[in-house]
């Protein structure tokens, strides 16, 4: 099989290894740099995985699978991921857990005429590299991150109290890959990933139904744990990182060859 690899970071610890295990068992992988002249050219190879999220990784995606070559994960899954808006709305119309989420426009537009009385988290409506995820507990700091921010379009979530760790919750086909990591929220900064002894009951199911949701195959799920202990959904994301998680390269692997 050829296995091509969409990426401009293809020393990635999971995409290296996984490749690693694809070449060791006689398997072609082929490396695409989306910005690079002339890439795909020729004949497609029997499978794509998707680790690119710019533009034009995802016109490379959606080039090779209109020539009928699968990809992990499709372009429209990908770009669904990185609108905070349809992917609220779509978890609602499915019936997910997902935290409330309103569009509100530009950022600066929209402070002018609001007065807090409870925190709030305000993200960029379109998820990328560095974007805006803030913690918003006064009109003071809105003001402040408006006047650093001003043409955002953002998205705002009602802020519900948890423990402060972020529970992430990696899929790739049906296996489940697990982590606790601090919020970004915290102003201790995110820290270390550290492992999780045990997946809350009912939270591997959960995730498995977002790839469901999503038409996601490599995909993570960042749940925080309510007051009452219920998972609520803040994000979904095509493709990240699964660092340092056992098995997960051969999984990837293996999805590969199914998928090819």
């Amino acid at each position: 099989m050829r296995i091509g690899l969409i990426t401009d970071n293809p020393g990635h610890p999971l995409l290296s290894a996984a490749a690693g295990l694809l070449r060791a068992a006689g398997h072609g992988v082929e490396l695409l740099d989306p910005g690079a002249p002339d890439t795909a050219a020729g004949e497609p190879a029997d499978a794509y995985l998707l680790k690119a999220h710019t533009p034009q990784g995802l016109e490379l995606a959606l080039r090779l699978e209109r020539l009928g070559a699968p990809v992990v994960n499709s372009a429209a899954a990908t770009t669904l991921c990185q609108d905070r808006t349809l992917m609220a709305e779509l978890a609602v119309r499915a019936g997910l857990p997902f935290a409330e989420t309103r569009t509100v426009g530009a950022l600066a537009r929209w402070s002018a005429g609001v007065s807090l009385d409870s925190p709030v988290v305000v993200k960029s409506r379109h998820s990328r590299r560095a974007d805006l995820v803030a913690l918003v507990d006064d009109t003071a700091h809105l003001g402040k991150l408006a006047h650093d921010w001003p043409d955002e379009p953002v998205v705002v979530q009602d802020f519900a109290p948890n423990s402060g760790w972020d529970h992430k919750l990696w899929a790739i086909g049906d296996r489940v890959f697990a982590a606790l990591r601090r919020s970004e929220l915290s102003p201790e900064g995110r820290g270390p990933t550290l492992p999780l002894a045990r997946i809350p009951d009912g939270w591997a199911d959960l995730t498995r139904r977002v790839g469901e949701v999503y038409s996601l195959d490599v995909y993570g799920v960042d749940i925080i744990a309510t007051a009452d202990g219920s998972p609520l959904i803040v994000d979904v994301n095509a493709f990240p990182g699964i660092r340092d998680q056992p098995g997960a390269p051969q999984a990837l692997a293996d999805l590969a060859l199914l998928r090819a």
